[in-house]
C-alpha cells in the first residue's frame, strides 16, 4: 500500500478490488454512482471528448440526432486556472446553458489542487467534471497527463479524490486499460475508491492508437462493469448504430461513447436511420454561426462530415457521375 493512500484513510484492500466505496463526506454532498446517472437521464449515447473537435455547435448537432450525453474537449487545468483568454476562448458563455446539458467538462490535470481550483470554475456550468487518463499522444507523455498517469496509482486516487471531497458535483474518469487484466481491475476499483462516479473505459492500451490499432476489447471492458458499481461507459469499435447494439449487448455497460465515427456521421445514434451528410453540414454552418467555432474546427468538421461522400467520387471525375452521386446522397 502506498504512504499516500495510508494518508488519506484508505486501507490495504482500497484499491486491491475489495475495498469499500467512498460516499459523499455528508447527505448534501454531490449525487453518487447510480443515482446520478439516473438523475441525468440515464443517457447511453455519449460524444466523447475531442480536442478542438466536441465544441459547442458539434455538440448541439449531435444532439439534435440521438446524442444524449456530450463531454466538452479536453481542457488543460492549469491553463485553464491561470489563462483567462484560454478559459474564455475554451468555454464560453453558451457553454453549459441549459440547452448543452446534460455536460461532462474535462480536464487533463497532473496537481490535484490544480484540478480542483480549475473545475471549480466550471462546476455550476456543467454535471460532471472529467478526468483525462486515456491521452496516449506525445504531447501527453511530454506534460506528464492523460494515459501516462496510468502507472501512478498514488497520483490518480489523489486527482480524483480532491474532487470528490471538494466539488459540489461529481468527478469522472475516462481510462485505457492494461494488457494485465488483473491490474486493469484494480486500476478500475481504485479510481472507484477515489470517489469517481463514472467511469468510461477505452477498450484499448496507451501503445494500441493510430491506423495500425487493433479493435478494444470488449470482453475486458465487461469485466470492469462487473467489477465496479458505478455505472461504465464502452469506448471503442464503434462506426454504425449496429455496433451500438452490440456493444451495450455485449459489455452491459451503461453507455457508449463514439469520437471519431461521430464526426464522420453526427447522426451515429440515430436509431440507425441515415441522414445526408450534406444537410448535416449545412446545419451545422448554421450552428456555427450562432456558436463561433475556429476556423481549423469548422474545416475539420466539415472534412470528416463529407469524407466518405467524396471518397465514392470516381477517379476521373465526369460532371454527370459527380452529379449523380451528389444527387443520391441528398
Amino acid at each position: 500500500m502506498t504512504p499516500r493512500l495510508l494518508e488519506l484513510g484508505i486501507g490495504d484492500r482500497a484499491c486491491q478490488g475489495e475495498g469499500e466505496e467512498l460516499q459523499p463526506k455528508d447527505p448534501l454532498g454531490p449525487p453518487v454512482g447510480w443515482y446520478f446517472w439516473n438523475s441525468i437521464g440515464a443517457p447511453k449515447y455519449v460524444c466523447a471528448p475531442m480536442v478542438e473537435q466536441s465544441e459547442l455547435a458539434f455538440r448541439h448537432l449531435c444532439r439534435r440526432y440521438g446524442t444524449t450525453l456530450c463531454y466538452t474537449p479536453m481542457f488543460h487545468a492549469r491553463l485553464f486556472l491561470e489563462n483567462v483568454q484560454y478559459r474564455n476562448d475554451q468555454f464560453g458563455e453558451d457553454d453549459g446553458k441549459p440547452e448543452d446539458r446534460p455536460l461532462f467538462v474535462q480536464f487533463c490535470a497532473n496537481h490535484p489542487e490544480t484540478f480542483l481550483a480549475a473545475a471549480r470554475l466550471v462546476q455550476h456550468r456543467c454535471d460532471a467534471v472529467d478526468l483525462n487518463l486515456g491521452c496516449p499522444q506525445g504531447i501527453a507523455k511530454k506534460g506528464n497527463y492523460g494515459s501516462f498517469l496510468m502507472e501512478d496509482f498514488d497520483l490518480v486516487f489523489s486527482l480524483v479524490n480532491e474532487l470528490h471531497r471538494g466539488l459540489d458535483i461529481p468527478v469522472t474518469a475516462k481510462i485505457r486499460v492494461f494488457d494485465d487484466h488483473d491490474k486493469t481491475l484494480q486500476y478500475a476499483k481504485c479510481l472507484q475508491d477515489a470517489g469517481a462516479q463514472i467511469l468510461t473505459v477505452h477498450g484499448r492500451t496507451r501503445e494500441n492508437k493510430g491506423p495500425d490499432a487493433v479493435p478494444a476489447d470488449w470482453s475486458l471492458i465487461k469485466k470492469i462493469r462487473e467489477h465496479v458499481s458505478i455505472p461504465v461507459v464502452s469506448n471503442g469499435n464503434i462506426v454504425t448504430f449496429e455496433d451500438v447494439v452490440d456493444c451495450l449487448d455485449e459489455t452491459g455497460c451503461a453507455a457508449v461513447m463514439s469520437a471519431e465515427w461521430l464526426r464522420r456521421n453526427p447522426a451515429l445514434f440515430n436509431n440507425g436511420e441515415k441522414v445526408c451528410a450534406f444537410r448535416m453540414a449545412l446545419e451545422y454552418f448554421e450552428l456555427e454561426r450562432e456558436f463561433p467555432a475556429p476556423a481549423g474546427f469548422v474545416k475539420a468538421h466539415v472534412f470528416k462530415l463529407l469524407s466518405t461522400v467524396v471518397k465514392k467520387l470516381p477517379a476521373e471525375e465526369e460532371t454527370e457521375a459527380i452529379v449523380d452521386i451528389f444527387a443520391a446522397e441528398w
